[in-house]
């Protein structure tokens, strides 16, 4: 089985949605991280100096590589990203082994077979 790791930089207020999305399409759990930083094309305007952005975390799914167009796709579409420019980005890149994900493979062998 081989997987895929999506990153996703979201505000942290549409976290507990994209999570329920991601697992609606295939993902069996994810971890976050608070307190992400980042500047995009136009940097965040400031008010005395102090900048005026929303919370942002970031989002790590170890995924099926067959289940993870459909999950990056649901992320993007739930967070908004195309319809809000500067709302977040998300992005997967492969892995190349992984250890510890015993439970979620068992889970995802019949899901993958059928797709297969």
């Amino acid at each position: 089985m081989h997987f895929k790791l999506i990153i996703a930089l979201v505000d942290a207020t549409k976290t507990d949605a994209i999570m329920t999305a991601a697992r609606e399409s295939g993902a069996t759990g994810a971890t976050v991280v608070g307190d992400a930083r980042g500047e995009g094309l136009n940097p965040r305007k400031t008010f005395f100096g102090l900048t005026l952005e929303s919370q942002r975390e970031m989002l790590l799914f170890i995924v099926e590589e067959h289940l993870s167009r459909k999950i990056l796709e649901q992320i993007a579409d739930t967070a908004g990203f195309e319809a809000h420019p500067g709302s977040g980005v998300a992005f997967q890149i492969d892995v190349e082994d992984t250890i510890g994900l015993k439970g979620q493979i068992e889970t995802l062998l019949d899901e993958v077979e059928e797709k297969l």
